[in-house]
């Protein structure tokens, strides 16, 4: 009683109470990032960045590394859940898991290199390249 019609129970096409979590998610990572992005603009126009030095000492500090590495993270994260909704909802066949999984690694991949980056500047690596 009250799981959908007849047909949908049937057919196994009832709730699979998963869309609530990506809605509430995205949410979450959308206030996180407009939270985040405002400390980053008043912080780059509140500190030195004219040189790459002053640059680094700036994301040494705790207080500026760590919030980058948090909006990193929540960006590629809302990122990943907005792209999947579009692509669950719009492609279908072989394509669709195709597109998820390109997605997964895109998001992974790109917040694995931006964390990287942030740590190889924070203490100090030398530049490759």
């Amino acid at each position: 009683m009250g799981s959908g019609t007849g047909l949908g129970r049937v057919r196994g096409l009832g709730s699979t109470r998963s869309g609530t979590h990506h809605w509430v998610l995205q949410r979450v990572t959308a206030i996180a990032n407009l939270t985040l992005m405002t400390w980053l603009i008043v912080s780059l126009v509140t500190t030195d960045v004219s040189s790459f030095t002053n640059i680094q000492r700036w994301l040494s500090n705790p207080l500026a590394a760590v919030p980058m590495a948090l909006l990193i993270i929540s960006a590629f994260t809302h990122l990943k859940i907005g792209l999947q909704v579009l692509i669950e909802d719009y492609v279908h066949g072989a394509l669709k898991i195709a597109s998820l999984l390109l997605l997964t690694f895109f998001a992974v991949g790109g917040a694995a290199f931006g964390l990287f980056a942030l740590a190889s500047i924070a203490i100090g690596a030398p530049n490759v390249g």
